[in-house]
């Protein structure tokens, strides 16, 4: 493997995690009030970091 695809897939790896355990992270982190819009601030950024570790494997 090179080390392109690697980084790749590691980044994909922290997007679905992010998606994943968005709900979790923002109740631990942020204010009630602040809570949903934590969840999708997270999901959006997960599922961007998952199209850029794709992008990345496929280039590589």
């Amino acid at each position: 493997m090179k080390l392109l695809e690697i980084i790749g897939i590691v980044i994909i790896m922290f997007g679905i995690i992010l998606i994943y355990d968005a709900r979790y992270l923002s109740k631990k982190r942020f204010s009630f009030s602040d809570q949903n819009i934590a969840t999708l601030t997270l999901k959006i950024v997960g599922f961007i970091l998952s199209v850029i570790g794709g992008f990345l494997i496929m280039i590589s």
